[in-house]
């Protein structure tokens, strides 16, 4: 069984000005969230700025997110890391948090090979019993996932479920599901791909875009699932301009301050990333107001 169908948040982590986590406008992003039709929320990913937390502030970010999220809708802990020991520690303490699935990252900088992605993912999977997604995102690690590898762990190992594609690559996307005949749960992890990936039978998308747009980013994926294909590509094509703009820089830096822009208070970044570009900003902001979004 599929840990979610539809568009789950790939949440941020807001701060305070001083770069501590501001635990209750988490709490105001994630009730609106599920207000919008959210069907999942990733915590601790790339978008919550997890590489700069300390081990206690990624434990203690998951369990706060499972308790706002209350059981009504899954939460997925993002546990990923390029120590196979310390990715064991952090999957077993989201367990123990509460966190409904798993979210983990291949190993970046040490460039494993694919025998040695497989030991890793293996090794995490047997310390917890929660349902695991990998995640293929070769531009922040250095080493693509390749398809053999990700059909042979989802069908080697029961609580592997399947991946979040973020290679951008349609072909490998293709042959993946070729390879599981569709036996997989795969996710898109690009806003611009969520119909085309739907199309090949993936799930749903974890995304960024749901952060501004919950309703539409949710639509298009239940659209697509129940043959509105028009539908959905209207929706697609009428966010590609604001998705471009969301990842014009680095992401959590657009997203970030597209929020702040909603009139949430996400503040800063902690370093080394740093506040958007004005020029950007002023490119975000006028995209966010043709998708028909108040900007404060």
């Amino acid at each position: 069984m599929s840990i979610f169908t539809g568009a789950g948040v790939a949440l941020i982590t807001p701060m305070n000005p001083d770069g501590s986590i501001n635990y209750p406008e988490m709490e105001h992003i994630i009730n609106d969230q599920i207000a919008g039709g959210t069907d999942a929320v990733i915590v601790c990913g790339t978008t919550g700025e997890t590489a700069t937390m300390t081990y206690d502030e990624h434990i203690e970010t998951i369990r706060a997110c499972v308790q706002m999220t209350a059981g009504r809708i899954p939460v997925i802990a993002g546990t990923g890391s390029n120590c196979t020991k310390s990715a064991v520690k952090l999957s077993v303490a989201a367990e123990r948090a509460g966190a409904d699935g798993l979210l983990v990252v291949s190993p970046y900088y040490n460039k494993a090979t694919q025998n040695g992605i497989k030991a890793h993912y293996k090794q995490i999977a047997a310390a917890v019993d929660l349902p695991i997604l990998m995640y293929n995102i070769k531009g922040r690690t250095g080493v693509n996932i390749a398809p053999r590898t990700i059909v042979d762990l989802v069908q080697e190992v029961p609580n592997i479920v399947g991946v979040k594609e973020a290679s951008g690559d349609l072909s490998q996307i293709a042959d993946i599901m070729a390879r599981c005949d569709g036996e997989i749960d795969l996710y898109s992890g690009n806003d611009d791909q969520i119909v085309p990936i739907v199309a090949l039978g993936g799930k749903g998308v974890i995304s960024v875009l749901s952060h501004v747009a919950p309703r539409d980013t949710h639509d298009m994926v239940i659209k697509m699932l129940e043959g509105d294909t028009d539908g959905a590509r209207r929706l697609q094509l009428k966010y590609i301009p604001l998705i471009h703009a969301l990842f014009c820089e680095v992401n959590p830096i657009p997203v970030k301050a597209a929020m702040n822009m909603l009139g949430y208070q996400a503040g800063p970044l902690r370093m080394p990333l740093t506040e958007m570009e004005e020029e950007h900003q002023e490119t975000l902001r006028e995209a966010m107001r043709k998708a028909g979004l108040d900007v404060k």
